[in-house]
């Protein structure tokens, strides 16, 4: 007799300080010039910094796997806030299964809860998957900056308006 394995399950959740360290482990496998550490202390607390967890669905009680992670905020602008997509990433072995698109969802959902006017991010010029994504949620290229990343890549600034 062969015994099952649990069925698992996506949880998004605001992050916690027992998930920072798996989060700067995705952060220095996504990216060239990562995050330190340091920095996503700095957002713990924030409305905005969600993880996506797996989870056995047998047992919720027990932390999962995390998976990726959105870090957002809104910064006031005369009565309008704007919603800022700072950073955000899924383990590279997990990509192309939609959890990048769950985590964009939901912090659009937090920042429009605080209400964000609109919403902006920086992509790095080329990472089509990326832009693919963004262009899904009805971000467009509002403008370039030059050598925005240590390396020299350009950064596109993409902004989806509000409701």
């Amino acid at each position: 007799m062969t015994a099952t394995p649990p069925r698992r399950t996506l949880v998004v959740r605001e992050a916690t300080r027992a998930d920072l360290l798996e989060v700067f482990r995705i952060e220095k496998r996504s990216f060239p010039q990562p995050w330190p550490y340091g920095a996503f202390e700095g957002f713990l607390g924030t409305p905005g910094f969600l993880v996506a967890e797996y989870r056995d669905e047998d047992d919720g009680t027990e932390p999962g796997t995390i998976t990726g992670y959105i870090v957002a905020d809104t910064v006031p602008n005369h009565g309008s806030p704007i919603g800022h997509v700072k950073d955000i990433a899924v383990h590279p072995d997990q990509r192309g299964r939609g959890i990048g698109r769950r985590l964009l969802e939901r912090g659009l959902a937090v920042m429009d809860d605080h209400g964000a006017a609109r919403v902006k991010l920086e992509v790095r010029e080329g990472n089509e998957a990326a832009i693919s994504l963004y262009r899904q949620f009805g971000f467009s290229h509002h403008h370039t900056v030059p050598g925005y990343y240590d390396d020299g890549t350009n950064a596109l600034v993409m902004v989806r308006p509000g409701d």
